[in-house]
């Protein structure tokens, strides 16, 4: 065997071998979860401590809108649906800034709505279901009784919104309950799982 086809066959096991090793560490895994681990976001219903330190005038409980916003003196409406307890602050301490020399603001959830899924089409109990953690796709094909004997389970698909639209995702059954759980859609909130 010659030089060039002995490095050619080393460099082929390496990757070989790096494939294996990037399987491993993902497999059983559900799709999303490090996002899902990661910060809570807020959600519509959620209330909310927000403290300003040595400002008691302006530390207040508030509700998430059904808008997704907020209402705070000086401020007045700020987005908060969506955005981490950190993404929250961050834009309250920019926005005082303007009335406070260095304001340090403080975001504490202190009661979780949850969030809402839709799941519509061939499940026993096609209806809005509401979580109060992270959920996915087979969660919210359990809360729905699972597929009526119609269903085309491959074909199902998530609609998730998006400015001007919706995102269509597509999951595959036979994929997610092969071997364990190969690949799951973790959730977002106003997420629509469609079973035909």
């Amino acid at each position: 065997m010659s030089h060039s086809s002995k490095a050619r066959c080393r460099r082929a096991v390496s990757f070989l071998m790096f494939l294996a090793i990037a399987l491993a560490s993902t497999h059983g895994r559900p799709q999303g979860e490090d996002e899902a681990a990661g910060d809570y976001r807020i959600s519509i219903g959620d209330v909310l401590d927000i403290v300003v330190w040595q400002n008691q005038e302006l530390s207040r409980s508030v509700p998430v809108r059904p808008d997704g916003w907020i209402s705070l003196p000086l401020v007045n409406d700020v987005k908060a649906a969506g955005l981490t307890p950190m993404e929250l602050q961050a834009q309250l301490s920019l926005r005082l800034k303007e009335y406070i020399g260095s304001p340090v603001v403080s975001v504490i959830v202190t009661s979780v709505k949850g969030f809402q899924v839709s799941v519509l089409g061939e499940v026993r109990s096609p209806g809005r279901y509401t979580f109060d953690g992270p959920a996915t796709a087979l969660d919210a094909l359990a809360s729905a009784g699972g597929f009526d004997e119609y269903a085309s389970k491959d074909d199902t698909y998530v609609l998730r919104p998006k400015r001007g639209g919706y995102d269509r995702i597509p999951i595959k059954y036979s994929h997610l309950s092969r071997d364990g759980a190969a690949v799951n859609l973790v959730l977002k909130p106003g997420d629509i799982l469609i079973v035909p």
